[in-house]
């Protein structure tokens, strides 16, 4: 009897258990939600380019002669107009005093010549020369007139020859490394640079996108879709830290590439640090339109099916769980950017996904909108 009544005692006081357990086991799994809503958000796109010098400028000579001395710093900075190299003037220095020369001779034949005209036209009037002389004496003056003035052209040509002896620096900027030292031979207009300048500051950037995205934007602009928006844009560097200065979008080439079928934009960013090089390669985040009233989605609230789609689950009337199939344009900092699916005072679910299961019930606690930058 003892044994049987304890094992009665020990029966009811399971049923007793199984009587509070009942209503914990039914009651719906608490999920955390984000209320969502609407506002205008700059569309961007992140695409490759390089860097490029915002100016460059191949230095050659322009006369024939020995390098007599380099007057620069490889590497360093130089001003436009700074003496790079000198070459040997001898010769050109030679040539402009045989010019000067010339010029004086000529000169000095002009004042005989002119003095030789005026009198034959006094003599004219009264018959004193014939009219032949006359015109002769005339026109020996003016071809003297002519020799002064080929002189002072040869004179001038030959300052100027003298003058590129100097190389002078062309632009402001960053030299890099010399193809010729002392010694060398020179000819104008070679094909081989003796240096190269660029400047550096600011920098352009080339940026390569498919001409079937950017015809994507303009026709979304001239729909309504997107607003135009600004020029700015930003840098991510080769190790995919963010470029601290920002740029802006100059101009967008007319020509698409016939090989890759993408179009060049350029972009400009300053360089006050130097820390661009010409030829890094970068990742560039334009601003090419604003969405109105556009719907961010949290990230974590997002996922994909077996066949990629992005999906979502919301709780809908009755605390429903649901499971919507979404369109997306693209990110915007933490959110995805949503085109079709959701839509403003939906609740997305962003916690406890694995407790939820579409088409049951589920206890909602709410979530401030920041918790989908977590």
């Amino acid at each position: 009897m003892r044994i049987l009544t304890v094992v009665a005692m020990a029966a009811g006081l399971a049923g007793c258990g199984g009587a509070e357990q009942a209503p914990l086991a039914g009651k719906p799994p608490e999920v955390g939600v984000v209320k969502l809503e609407v506002k205008d958000v700059a569309v961007r796109a992140e695409l490759a380019g390089r860097t490029v010098a915002f100016r460059s400028a191949e230095v050659r000579p322009q006369v024939n002669g020995i390098v007599l001395k380099r007057h620069f710093t490889e590497g360093s900075l130089v001003k436009a107009g700074d003496l790079l190299y000198q070459i040997d003037p001898a010769g050109y220095q030679a040539a402009l005093q045989q010019a000067e020369a010339t010029l004086a001779s000529a000169r000095a034949a002009l004042g005989s010549l002119k003095g030789r005209a005026e009198r034959y036209a006094e003599l004219a009037k009264i018959d004193g020369v014939s009219r032949q002389e006359r015109e002769e004496a005339d026109a020996d003056y003016r071809k003297g007139l002519a020799a002064v003035k080929a002189g002072e052209a040869a004179v001038a040509a030959a300052r100027v020859d003298l003058s590129r002896t100097r190389v002078l620096a062309p632009i402001s900027g960053r030299i890099g490394r010399s193809a010729v030292s002392e010694g060398a031979l020179l000819t104008a207009g070679q094909s081989a640079a003796l240096a190269t300048i660029q400047q550096l500051d600011p920098m352009y950037v080339d940026i390569v996108q498919s001409s079937q995205d950017l015809l994507a934007f303009k026709r979304r602009q001239s729909d309504g879709e997107l607003q135009p928006a600004g020029a700015a844009a930003r840098l991510k560097l080769e190790d995919g830290a963010p470029y601290r200065h920002p740029g802006k979008l100059r101009f967008t080439e007319l020509n698409v590439d016939r090989v890759s079928g993408a179009v060049t934009l350029r972009a400009e960013f300053p360089n006050p640090e130097g820390l661009l090089l010409p030829g890094m390669y970068v990742r560039a985040e334009l601003e090419q339109g604003v969405r109105r009233q556009a719907v961010l989605a949290p990230q974590q609230g997002v996922a994909r099916d077996d066949k990629g789609r992005a999906t979502a689950l919301v709780l809908g009337a009755g605390n429903k769980v649901e499971q919507r199939l979404l369109t997306t344009e693209g990110t915007h900092g933490a959110y995805w950017l949503v085109a079709t699916g959701l839509k403003a005072g939906d609740r997305l679910i962003v916690d406890g996904l694995q407790r939820a299961r579409p088409g049951e019930a589920a206890t909602p606690v709410a979530l401030p909108a920041q918790a989908g930058r977590s």
